[in-house]
Protein backbone atom coordinates (compact mmCIF):
# COMPACT_ATOMS: atom_id res chain seq x y z
CA UNK A 1 0.00 0.00 0.00
CA UNK A 2 1.24 3.50 -0.84
CA UNK A 3 1.06 5.67 2.27
CA UNK A 4 1.64 9.41 2.65
CA UNK A 5 2.86 10.09 6.18
CA UNK A 6 2.40 13.67 7.38
CA UNK A 7 3.81 15.68 10.31
CA UNK A 8 6.89 13.51 10.49
CA UNK A 9 10.03 14.07 12.51
CA UNK A 10 13.20 11.94 12.41
CA UNK A 11 11.94 9.76 15.26
CA UNK A 12 8.68 9.08 13.36
CA UNK A 13 10.58 8.03 10.27
CA UNK A 14 12.79 5.69 12.27
CA UNK A 15 10.03 3.97 14.25
CA UNK A 16 7.65 3.63 11.30
CA UNK A 17 10.36 2.39 8.95
CA UNK A 18 11.48 -0.24 11.47
CA UNK A 19 7.90 -1.41 12.05
CA UNK A 20 7.22 -1.50 8.30
CA UNK A 21 10.03 -4.00 7.69
CA UNK A 22 7.58 -6.82 8.42
CA UNK A 23 4.79 -5.32 6.28
CA UNK A 24 6.33 -3.90 3.12
CA UNK A 25 4.22 -0.78 2.61
CA UNK A 26 5.58 2.09 0.52
CA UNK A 27 5.92 5.00 2.93
CA UNK A 28 6.52 8.54 1.75
CA UNK A 29 7.27 10.99 4.55
CA UNK A 30 6.21 14.65 4.59
CA UNK A 31 7.29 17.13 7.27
CA UNK A 32 4.27 19.31 6.57
CA UNK A 33 1.08 19.15 8.59
CA UNK A 34 -1.89 17.82 6.70
CA UNK A 35 -4.46 20.55 6.13
CA UNK A 36 -6.68 21.51 3.23
CA UNK A 37 -3.70 23.49 1.89
CA UNK A 38 -1.35 20.48 1.85
CA UNK A 39 -3.76 17.59 1.21
CA UNK A 40 -2.96 17.59 -2.52
CA UNK A 41 0.46 16.16 -1.64
CA UNK A 42 -1.32 12.87 -0.95
CA UNK A 43 -2.76 12.52 -4.46
CA UNK A 44 -2.31 8.96 -5.67
CA UNK A 45 -1.76 7.47 -2.21
CA UNK A 46 -4.12 4.76 -0.96
CA UNK A 47 -3.67 5.78 2.68
CA UNK A 48 -2.69 8.83 4.66
CA UNK A 49 -1.04 8.60 8.08
CA UNK A 50 -1.45 11.62 10.35
CA UNK A 51 -0.73 12.88 13.86
CA UNK A 52 -2.64 14.89 16.47
CA UNK A 53 -2.20 18.39 15.03
CA UNK A 54 -3.10 17.57 11.44
CA UNK A 55 -6.47 19.06 10.43
CA UNK A 56 -8.78 16.55 8.79
CA UNK A 57 -11.79 18.78 8.20
CA UNK A 58 -14.34 18.29 5.43
CA UNK A 59 -12.32 20.31 2.90
CA UNK A 60 -9.09 18.36 3.53
CA UNK A 61 -10.91 15.03 3.41
CA UNK A 62 -12.62 15.91 0.13
CA UNK A 63 -9.22 16.60 -1.44
CA UNK A 64 -7.86 13.31 -0.08
CA UNK A 65 -10.82 11.34 -1.40
CA UNK A 66 -10.52 12.95 -4.83
CA UNK A 67 -6.86 11.89 -4.88
CA UNK A 68 -7.69 8.25 -4.17
CA UNK A 69 -7.22 8.03 -0.40
CA UNK A 70 -9.33 5.27 1.14
CA UNK A 71 -7.77 4.94 4.59
CA UNK A 72 -6.87 7.51 7.22
CA UNK A 73 -4.42 5.97 9.72
CA UNK A 74 -4.10 8.04 12.88
CA UNK A 75 -0.91 7.81 14.93
CA UNK A 76 -2.93 8.72 18.01
CA UNK A 77 -5.73 7.55 20.24
CA UNK A 78 -7.77 10.73 19.94
CA UNK A 79 -9.71 11.55 16.76
CA UNK A 80 -11.24 14.94 17.59
CA UNK A 81 -9.23 16.48 14.71
CA UNK A 82 -11.12 14.37 12.14
CA UNK A 83 -14.52 15.21 10.67
CA UNK A 84 -15.92 11.70 10.99
CA UNK A 85 -19.20 12.60 9.25
CA UNK A 86 -17.29 13.81 6.19
CA UNK A 87 -15.01 10.76 6.23
CA UNK A 88 -18.00 8.41 6.29
CA UNK A 89 -19.73 10.33 3.51
CA UNK A 90 -16.59 10.17 1.36
CA UNK A 91 -15.99 6.47 2.01
CA UNK A 92 -12.73 6.97 3.92
CA UNK A 93 -12.06 4.46 6.69
CA UNK A 94 -10.53 5.96 9.85
CA UNK A 95 -8.28 3.85 12.08
CA UNK A 96 -6.41 4.82 15.24
CA UNK A 97 -3.96 3.63 17.88
CA UNK A 98 -6.17 3.23 20.96
CA UNK A 99 -3.51 2.35 23.55
CA UNK A 100 0.12 2.98 22.68
CA UNK A 101 1.33 3.35 26.29
CA UNK A 102 -0.88 4.57 29.11
CA UNK A 103 2.20 4.54 31.34
CA UNK A 104 4.05 7.09 29.20
CA UNK A 105 1.36 9.75 29.60
CA UNK A 106 0.55 8.92 33.22
CA UNK A 107 4.21 9.09 34.22
CA UNK A 108 4.64 12.49 32.58
CA UNK A 109 1.62 13.76 34.51
CA UNK A 110 3.30 12.61 37.73
CA UNK A 111 6.57 14.24 36.64
CA UNK A 112 4.74 17.56 36.21
CA UNK A 113 3.21 17.22 39.67
CA UNK A 114 6.55 16.48 41.32
CA UNK A 115 8.33 19.26 39.45
CA UNK A 116 5.70 21.87 40.27
CA UNK A 117 5.32 20.81 43.89
CA UNK A 118 9.02 20.73 44.71
CA UNK A 119 9.88 23.57 42.28
CA UNK A 120 12.45 21.38 40.55
CA UNK A 121 12.40 23.48 37.36
CA UNK A 122 13.19 26.61 39.35
CA UNK A 123 15.80 24.90 41.53
CA UNK A 124 17.59 23.60 38.43
CA UNK A 125 17.89 27.10 36.98
CA UNK A 126 19.09 28.54 40.30
CA UNK A 127 21.78 25.96 40.92
CA UNK A 128 23.21 26.45 37.43
CA UNK A 129 23.67 30.12 38.36
CA UNK A 130 25.28 29.27 41.70
CA UNK A 131 22.19 30.21 43.71
CA UNK A 132 21.54 27.62 46.42
CA UNK A 133 18.87 29.56 48.32
CA UNK A 134 15.76 27.59 49.25
CA UNK A 135 13.49 30.64 49.44
CA UNK A 136 10.41 30.11 47.26
CA UNK A 137 11.00 26.38 46.81
CA UNK A 138 8.75 25.10 49.60
CA UNK A 139 6.59 22.13 48.62
CA UNK A 140 4.28 19.71 50.42
CA UNK A 141 4.07 15.97 51.06
CA UNK A 142 2.02 14.15 48.44
CA UNK A 143 1.21 11.49 51.04
CA UNK A 144 -2.31 12.05 52.34
CA UNK A 145 -3.22 14.68 49.74
CA UNK A 146 -6.43 14.30 47.70
CA UNK A 147 -5.91 13.79 43.98
CA UNK A 148 -8.84 14.23 41.61
CA UNK A 149 -8.75 12.17 38.41
CA UNK A 150 -11.03 13.31 35.61
CA UNK A 151 -11.25 10.37 33.23
CA UNK A 152 -10.33 6.87 34.37
CA UNK A 153 -9.64 5.02 31.14
CA UNK A 154 -6.32 3.26 30.68
CA UNK A 155 -4.23 6.39 31.24
CA UNK A 156 -6.31 7.54 34.18
CA UNK A 157 -6.04 4.08 35.74
CA UNK A 158 -2.24 4.03 35.30
CA UNK A 159 -2.05 7.49 36.88
CA UNK A 160 -4.28 6.38 39.76
CA UNK A 161 -1.99 3.43 40.51
CA UNK A 162 1.04 5.70 40.75
CA UNK A 163 -0.68 8.26 42.98
CA UNK A 164 -2.05 5.49 45.21
CA UNK A 165 1.56 4.39 45.64
CA UNK A 166 2.37 7.84 47.00
CA UNK A 167 -0.32 7.35 49.63
CA UNK A 168 -2.74 9.86 48.11
CA UNK A 169 -6.49 9.86 48.60
CA UNK A 170 -8.17 9.36 45.22
CA UNK A 171 -11.41 10.87 43.97
CA UNK A 172 -12.50 10.20 40.40
CA UNK A 173 -15.02 11.35 37.82
CA UNK A 174 -15.99 9.36 34.74
CA UNK A 175 -19.35 8.42 33.16
CA UNK A 176 -18.06 4.82 33.07
CA UNK A 177 -16.45 4.10 36.46
CA UNK A 178 -13.53 1.68 36.55
CA UNK A 179 -13.59 -1.27 38.93
CA UNK A 180 -9.78 -1.29 38.85
CA UNK A 181 -9.65 2.34 39.99
CA UNK A 182 -12.25 1.66 42.68
CA UNK A 183 -10.07 -1.22 43.89
CA UNK A 184 -7.31 1.34 44.52
CA UNK A 185 -9.58 3.07 47.02
CA UNK A 186 -10.88 5.80 44.72
CA UNK A 187 -14.28 7.30 45.40
CA UNK A 188 -16.32 8.35 42.37
CA UNK A 189 -18.14 11.68 42.43
CA UNK A 190 -19.48 14.33 40.08
CA UNK A 191 -17.08 16.93 38.68
CA UNK A 192 -18.14 19.69 41.06
CA UNK A 193 -17.54 17.52 44.11
CA UNK A 194 -14.16 16.40 42.77
CA UNK A 195 -12.98 19.94 42.05
CA UNK A 196 -14.04 21.13 45.49
CA UNK A 197 -12.23 18.32 47.31
CA UNK A 198 -8.99 17.83 45.38
CA UNK A 199 -5.59 19.31 46.15
CA UNK A 200 -4.43 18.18 42.71
CA UNK A 201 -6.70 17.78 39.66
CA UNK A 202 -5.42 15.70 36.73
CA UNK A 203 -7.26 15.60 33.42
CA UNK A 204 -7.24 12.31 31.48
CA UNK A 205 -10.42 12.74 29.44
CA UNK A 206 -10.97 12.82 25.66
CA UNK A 207 -11.94 16.05 23.92
CA UNK A 208 -15.57 15.99 22.84
CA UNK A 209 -18.20 18.72 22.47
CA UNK A 210 -19.27 17.91 26.04
CA UNK A 211 -15.76 18.17 27.53
CA UNK A 212 -14.52 21.23 25.62
CA UNK A 213 -13.53 23.87 28.20
CA UNK A 214 -14.43 21.52 31.00
CA UNK A 215 -12.09 23.69 33.04
CA UNK A 216 -13.34 27.26 32.72
CA UNK A 217 -14.04 30.22 34.99
CA UNK A 218 -17.01 28.56 36.70
CA UNK A 219 -15.29 25.26 37.39
CA UNK A 220 -11.98 26.88 38.38
CA UNK A 221 -13.89 28.81 41.04
CA UNK A 222 -14.90 25.49 42.60
CA UNK A 223 -11.30 24.40 43.11
CA UNK A 224 -9.53 24.80 46.43
CA UNK A 225 -7.42 27.97 46.69
CA UNK A 226 -3.87 26.92 45.91
CA UNK A 227 -4.83 23.64 44.17
CA UNK A 228 -2.78 22.28 41.28
CA UNK A 229 -4.16 21.53 37.80
CA UNK A 230 -2.51 19.05 35.41
CA UNK A 231 -3.56 18.44 31.80
CA UNK A 232 -1.82 15.82 29.67
CA UNK A 233 -4.84 14.84 27.57
CA UNK A 234 -6.18 17.45 25.13
CA UNK A 235 -5.65 21.21 25.22
CA UNK A 236 -9.27 22.02 24.47
CA UNK A 237 -10.34 20.72 27.89
CA UNK A 238 -8.97 23.91 29.42
CA UNK A 239 -10.01 27.51 28.77
CA UNK A 240 -6.54 29.07 28.81
CA UNK A 241 -7.71 32.64 29.36
CA UNK A 242 -9.76 31.56 32.38
CA UNK A 243 -6.75 29.71 33.79
CA UNK A 244 -4.57 32.80 33.38
CA UNK A 245 -7.16 34.82 35.28
CA UNK A 246 -7.16 32.23 38.09
CA UNK A 247 -3.37 32.34 38.24
CA UNK A 248 -3.34 36.15 38.35
CA UNK A 249 -5.68 36.27 41.34
CA UNK A 250 -3.61 33.56 43.10
CA UNK A 251 -6.55 31.16 43.24
CA UNK A 252 -4.87 28.45 41.16
CA UNK A 253 -1.72 27.35 42.92
CA UNK A 254 0.12 25.64 40.05
CA UNK A 255 -0.48 24.54 36.48
CA UNK A 256 1.18 21.75 34.49
CA UNK A 257 0.37 21.35 30.81
CA UNK A 258 1.60 18.98 28.13
CA UNK A 259 -1.12 20.18 25.76
CA UNK A 260 -2.52 23.56 24.77
CA UNK A 261 -5.74 24.42 22.96
CA UNK A 262 -3.95 26.39 20.21
CA UNK A 263 -0.86 24.20 20.07
CA UNK A 264 -0.95 23.46 16.33
CA UNK A 265 1.18 26.48 15.42
CA UNK A 266 3.61 25.95 18.31
CA UNK A 267 4.28 22.39 19.35
CA UNK A 268 6.68 20.09 17.46
CA UNK A 269 8.43 23.13 15.94
CA UNK A 270 11.63 24.97 16.89
CA UNK A 271 10.57 28.61 17.28
CA UNK A 272 13.59 29.68 19.31
CA UNK A 273 14.94 31.87 16.51
CA UNK A 274 11.58 33.45 15.70
CA UNK A 275 9.72 33.99 18.95
CA UNK A 276 6.15 33.13 19.86
CA UNK A 277 3.31 35.03 18.20
CA UNK A 278 0.61 33.59 20.46
CA UNK A 279 0.11 36.30 23.10
CA UNK A 280 -2.03 34.07 25.33
CA UNK A 281 0.62 31.35 25.46
CA UNK A 282 3.37 33.92 25.95
CA UNK A 283 1.53 35.31 28.99
CA UNK A 284 0.89 31.81 30.34
CA UNK A 285 4.56 30.86 30.52
CA UNK A 286 5.52 34.01 32.43
CA UNK A 287 4.10 32.55 35.66
CA UNK A 288 6.72 30.87 37.88
CA UNK A 289 4.15 28.28 39.00
CA UNK A 290 3.38 27.14 35.44
CA UNK A 291 5.25 24.32 33.71
CA UNK A 292 4.54 23.55 30.05
CA UNK A 293 5.97 20.71 27.99
CA UNK A 294 5.42 20.43 24.25
CA UNK A 295 3.06 17.45 23.93
CA UNK A 296 5.71 14.92 24.88
CA UNK A 297 3.55 12.64 27.01
CA UNK A 298 3.63 9.97 24.28
CA UNK A 299 7.36 10.39 23.71
CA UNK A 300 8.98 7.21 25.00
CA UNK A 301 10.72 4.50 23.00
CA UNK A 302 8.05 2.06 24.13
CA UNK A 303 5.16 4.26 23.02
CA UNK A 304 6.73 5.11 19.66
CA UNK A 305 7.29 1.42 18.98
CA UNK A 306 3.69 0.58 19.89
CA UNK A 307 2.32 3.43 17.77
CA UNK A 308 4.32 2.30 14.77
CA UNK A 309 3.44 -1.38 15.19
CA UNK A 310 -0.29 -0.71 15.53
CA UNK A 311 -0.28 1.73 12.61
CA UNK A 312 1.39 -0.81 10.33
CA UNK A 313 -1.04 -3.53 11.46
CA UNK A 314 -3.97 -1.21 10.65
CA UNK A 315 -2.56 -0.59 7.17
CA UNK A 316 -1.97 -4.29 6.54
CA UNK A 317 -5.41 -5.30 7.77
CA UNK A 318 -6.98 -2.82 5.38
CA UNK A 319 -4.83 -4.06 2.49
CA UNK A 320 -5.68 -7.70 3.15
CA UNK A 321 -9.40 -7.00 3.28
CA UNK A 322 -9.92 -7.88 6.93
CA UNK A 323 -9.98 -4.20 7.84
CA UNK A 324 -7.90 -2.29 10.39
CA UNK A 325 -7.98 -3.70 13.89
CA UNK A 326 -8.88 -0.35 15.40
CA UNK A 327 -11.48 1.38 13.25
CA UNK A 328 -13.10 4.57 14.50
CA UNK A 329 -16.86 3.97 14.08
CA UNK A 330 -18.74 6.32 11.79
CA UNK A 331 -21.12 8.65 13.64
CA UNK A 332 -24.72 7.48 14.01
CA UNK A 333 -26.98 9.62 11.80
CA UNK A 334 -29.20 11.95 13.80
CA UNK A 335 -32.94 11.82 13.24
Amino acid sequence: MRVAVFSTKPYDRQSLTEANAAHGHHLNFFEARLTAATAALAAGYDAVCVFVNDQLDADALAILAAGGTRLLALRSAGFNHVDLDAAARLGITVARVPAYSPYAVAELAVALILSLNRKIHRAFARVREGNFSLDGLLGFDLHGRTVGIVGTGRIGEAFARIMAGFGCQLIACDPSPSDAVRALGAQYADLHTLLSAADIVALHAPLTPDTRHLIRAETLALMKPGAMLINTSRGGLVDTRAVIAALKRRHLGALGLDVYEEEEALFFHDLSAHGIDDDVFARLVTFPNVLVTGHQGFFTVDALRNIADTTMANLTGFTQGSGPAHVVPAPVPRR
